[in-house]
């Protein structure tokens, strides 16, 4: 609408905008186009979920290339760690919390990126690395065993709400879900990682 209303202040005429319109459509619906846009953008995202039964916090980064408005291919991680507000140093008796991080290669399609409230399906491919933290009223409240920790392999599928809140920066709500290879640790399920997890994304960049 800016490109069509700047053609008729500068008195091109109404058939020539037309055009240019008509043209402009051509190229974004075009699967093989001669002209593309391409971007990219940065992102940090916050989120929930339950890691052994306990409420766990997550933080993750990535970057990205975006291919003509409608598919990202980019890097990124997160960490994580759980039962972060219960205070075992006062407890008798040893207990755990899991700690680490993984991180990947991100496939990103994103449908409708022009409209102001579009969805976007990102899919992590990687691997990570998971450790017991040990802590209890014992000589040193919290120990790292070195001997307890394990490596994974993880796919995260997810699908995300995008709100184009300016030019450069997108607001999305988060819902994904991540399976994992076994996870093979003393007093740990193998599938102790698996679940899903809910959380807000923010986006900056060229879209």
């Amino acid at each position: 609408m800016k490109k069509l209303t700047l053609l008729l202040i500068l008195g091109f005429g109404v058939l020539m905008a037309m055009a240019q319109e008509e043209s402009k459509n051509e190229e974004i619906s075009t699967i093989f186009s001669k002209s593309r846009s391409n971007g990219g953008y940065g992102a940090i995202s916050f989120s929930y979920t339950q890691l052994d039964g306990k409420d766990a916090f997550m933080m993750g980064a990535r970057g990205s290339w975006i291919i003509d408005h409608s598919f990202a291919i980019g890097l990124g991680g997160c960490g994580f760690v759980n039962d972060l507000n219960h205070h075992h140093w006062m407890d008798n008796d040893l207990t755990y919390n899991l700690a680490g991080g993984y991180g990947g290669i991100y496939l990103e399609p994103i449908i409708g990126p022009r409209l102001p409230v579009h969805i976007s399906f990102p899919v992590l491919f990687g691997v990570g690395g998971i450790t017991n933290i040990a802590n209890g009223n014992w000589e040193n409240n919290w120990m790292f065993d070195n001997g307890n920790e394990d490596e994974f392999l993880i796919m995260e599928p997810a699908v995300e709400l995008e709100f184009n809140m300016t030019r450069h920066m997108r607001l999305a709500g988060s819902f994904g879900y991540r399976f994992t290879s076994d996870i093979e640790m003393d007093n740990t399920n193998p599938d102790v990682l698996e679940g899903f997890n809910v959380g807000i994304v923010l986006k900056f960049g060229k879209f």
